[in-house]
């Protein structure tokens, strides 16, 4: 749907400036303004939204998705470690030969 707008020349120079400089057409620019005005598309919310997604459920701390994944891999190579650990200190105790997970050459 067409809509027609009349602007003082200044601002409509303001709008070519701020519409060039993002990169867009003044079309484009004047929807994204109107549809945060009306609270449709709120950058900010949008930043936070994404944000609480993606926060460390313990520390509470913004992770990208890359780091979230590193995290998780390392969190899961200390937990098999320290599995290995508590299993070799029981096998210790028992008196037992202890042998690591993936250990293929021990007996």
């Amino acid at each position: 749907m067409a809509v027609s707008v009349r602007l003082e020349p200044l601002l409509e120079k303001e709008l070519e400036l701020a519409a060039k400089r993002l990169g867009v057409t003044k079309s484009q620019f004047i929807v994204s303004a109107l549809e945060q005005a009306l609270g449709r598309q709120n950058p900010y919310e949008l930043l936070l939204k994404v944000q609480a997604e993606v926060r460390e459920p313990e520390g509470g701390e913004y992770l990208s998705p890359t780091k979230a994944a590193i995290r998780a891999k390392l969190k899961a190579k200390q937990d098999a470690s320290r599995a290995d650990w508590l299993a070799f200190q029981e096998a210790k105790q028992a008196g037992r030969a202890w042998q690591a997970h993936g250990d293929k050459d021990a007996p």
